[in-house]
């Protein structure tokens, strides 16, 4: 049984093909017509109710069976009006009687108005509809896929995540392009119908008269009962299933479902409901007017707009909810920490005077305090990070942490978030231990347009860079945001502006904000997993002040610090092995980024294959030569002649991964890696500098550049 429903639609499509070719009864087509009916507003139902397409995915495809079906419908019936003089059914002479009203003319204008209404307005829109969305989807996936790649790289979203966007934007497209074609079908159908009701009327009539004898007056009336009723059975299907089908590709900007979006923005313009009953009341001047009907509407429309005006005014978030422009309302900050929570000021008591406040020594210690990472803002973007006007900058903190701590191994503290006056109303600015370290610019209402390499056409908007990466950009307004991702741009919302920018903070000062206490977590966090491991490490070979530096130069260059069990095995093997002194933090650092070199491959390895700059062999053994020792260990002291040209050369080359979506990387030798990094990251802190022995040996390295020895005359110690 369960088997057999599993082809339930397979056999009901066969069922309808057969309706072409087998007679069936007035009872039967009947029953078919009821069923037809209740399937179309069933659908129109759903469409009417869904909050997104995809959520009624099979829609063209059921589009395809229903229009099948209502054809193998009106088969039968155009069979059964012809060969059974006039009669098909209880269902369609209800419908003619009661249409035609004993007059054919009018019956049958009515029936006409009823079938063009379908065609030109509602089918002929729905078909345009269709066109554009498909195009506009089409020409939008790859803005949409690269926005989704740099919300995974900023940490924004994970994998998985990324792959269910994916998924969604190829759905997209494949529904879109498909009801593209199916309202064509839609199209079809209605021109079907009319020449389905040609061929009863024309055809009945000649069959009546010749075979029948009846008089000419009775046949037409026969036929024309018969038509309509046909007909309308038809149609008024139809025309459910074509308001349907302009329903579901009319859905791309809901956020709700129709009832839920059409009672918010309605709900929300309580003036503009007002001002339509004054101008309804206004009316009543035209002579001739109804008087007492355009009362009761007007008085209606301004008691309702009225009292919908007084609820906004008690509860500003009811025109937050209809959509509506909202400003913050004068909301405060105070403090909010990712974790979601509202984070209070203690409450101190307030003395007489600031001067007897702070002659309590305990007092002035409480304004000692520095937290890891605040971020300030000015008064227009309080929106979004306020929960109680749908701010959703805490949720999104929340994910980034969650994701930075997967990748990286380290869990970000606390992000203090406040209210500043010292700030433009559309600024932000980020705090790392108190001091600023990055500033920018939002425009709540705009979207972000990050400019293509050679942009074909240029958007209007407000000129700007983006703040994380520095690319040229605009902010231009939303309904120009379809057009910009046509034309190659990629759009970002203000909010993902403002967390990639965080994110991007972030990770270059995370090296700053692991404290002791932290790398302490992380060791007993690590006890639990591999107890003797900790045991034999901590303190008798490595102490936890040692370990922090380790720690801080592996962020310091992007290493993830996840896989703490080998980090601490090679310290212990360094040591017990090689002999080489805990003190030596390089040499340690090498070892362990040799053991990690999996890691490190998978970060800046792409299909399998690594783009670098590379050192020319003469440039790195200049470099070897200009070693010197001093008390900190060996350093490398150039002359000023090769370091400029050293730079020069590495800024040129540096442009050659402007196209491709990898960190750049310089390939040295082990010897020379950690002092090259130290002489260019002054000049270049995202460059990645990589040794030959931390690249995993299935990578194919495909060098795009090289560094040489220009100055050779010129080397000094």
């Amino acid at each position: 049984m369960k088997r057999l429903l599993s082809y339930s639609i397979v056999l009901f499509v066969l069922t309808i093909i057969l309706l072409l070719i087998i007679p069936l009864p007035a009872a039967m087509v009947d029953v078919a017509i009821i069923i037809n009916m209740s399937l179309s507003l069933m659908i129109l139902i759903i469409t009417m109710t869904i909050k997104d397409a995809l959520e009624f995915s099979i829609f063209p495809s059921l589009l395809l069976v229903t229009t099948l079906f209502r054809l193998g419908i009106n088969v039968s019936t155009t069979r059964n009006i012809l060969t059974s003089g006039g009669s098909s059914g209880m269902i369609i002479k209800a419908f003619g009687d009661f249409i035609l009203q004993g007059n054919v003319v009018v019956g049958i204008v009515i029936y006409m108005i009823i079938v063009l209404m379908q065609f030109l307005v509602i089918t002929k829109g729905a078909e345009r509809v269709s066109e554009v969305a498909a195009r506009f989807t089409l020409d939008a996936m790859p803005g949409k896929q690269m926005a989704i790649d740099a919300d995974l790289n900023s940490g924004l979203i994970d994998e998985q995540e990324a792959k269910v966007r994916r998924e969604k934007i190829q759905r997209e497209a494949d529904f879109y392009g498909s009801m593209d074609g199916a309202t064509k079908i839609v199209k079809g159908d209605s021109i079907m119908s009319l020449i389905t009701t040609a061929i009863n009327l024309i055809g009945g009539s000649i069959i009546g008269i010749l075979q029948s004898g009846q008089a000419i007056g009775d046949v037409l009336n026969t036929y024309s009962i018969a038509t309509v009723g046909d007909g309308l059975v038809g149609q008024i299907p139809a025309l459910l299933i074509s308001v349907a089908t302009g329903m579901i590709v009319t859905r791309a900007v809901s956020e709700g479902s129709l009832n839920e979006d059409i009672s918010k923005q309605f709900m929300a313009q309580p003036v503009a409901i007002m001002i339509s009953g004054i101008v309804v009341a206004a009316l009543g001047v035209i002579p001739g007017m109804p008087i007492v009907q355009l009362a009761m509407v007007s008085i209606g429309l301004v008691a309702g707009g009225f009292y919908l005006y007084r609820r906004m005014e008690e509860d500003p978030k009811l025109a937050l909810a209809g959509g509506g422009v909202g400003g913050p309302g004068g909301t405060s900050l105070r403090n909010f920490s990712p974790e979601g929570e509202q984070q209070e000021e203690p409450e101190t008591p307030k003395p007489v005077s600031e001067e007897e406040f702070y002659k309590d020594v305990n007092n002035v210690y409480s304004l000692l305090s520095v937290e890891a990472i605040e971020m300030e803002f000015g008064y227009s973007l309080i929106p979004l990070v306020d929960e109680s006007v749908g701010g959703r900058l805490i949720n999104r903190i929340i994910i980034f942490r969650r994701q930075y701590a997967q990748d990286m191994g380290f869990v970000i503290p606390s992000i203090r978030l406040r209210d500043s006056s010292g700030l433009n109303t559309n600024q932000y600015c980020i705090k790392i231990k108190g001091e600023e370290v990055a500033r920018g610019e939002l425009l709540i209402d705009y979207f972000l347009a990050l400019e293509p390499e050679n942009p074909e056409v240029e958007i209007d908007g407000i000129e700007t860079i983006e703040p994380a990466y520095g690319i040229p950009s605009r902010w231009i307004r939303p309904e120009d945001r379809e057009k910009a991702e046509i034309y190659g741009y990629t759009v970002i919302d203000p909010l993902s502006v403002l967390v990639t920018h965080l994110s991007e903070v972030v990770k270059q000062h995370a090296h700053e904000l692991i404290t002791r206490q932290e790398v302490i977590h992380l060791v007993e966090n690590t006890k639990k997993i591999s107890p003797e491991l900790i045991e034999e490490a901590f303190p008798n070979f490595i102490s936890y002040s040692m370990f922090q530096k380790i720690l801080t130069s592996l962020l310091k260059e992007g290493v993830p610090i996840k896989d703490m069990e080998t980090i601490i095995e090679t310290v212990l093997e360094t040591v017990s092995d090689t002999g080489i002194p805990v003190k030596d933090v390089d040499g340690l650092i090498e070892n362990i980024r040799t053991a990690l070199k999996r890691t490190i491959t998978r970060m800046y390895c792409e299909d399998g294959s690594m783009k670098v700059i590379t050192l020319d062999s003469e440039l790195e053994r200049t470099m070897v030569g200009c070693l010197s020792k001093g008390e900190r260990g060996y350093y490398l002291a150039l002359s000023p002649d090769v370091l400029q040209s050293v730079i020069n050369q590495l800024t040129g080359q540096l442009k050659k991964f402007n196209s491709l979506s990898q960190t750049p990387v310089i390939l040295t030798s082990q010897v020379m890696r950690v002092h090259f990094y130290r002489l260019i990251d002054q000049f270049y802190p995202n460059v990645r500098v990589l040794s030959f022995n931390e690249i995993s040996n299935n990578v194919q390295i495909q060098s795009i550049g090289s560094l040489t020895l220009e100055n050779r005359n010129r080397v000094g110690a």
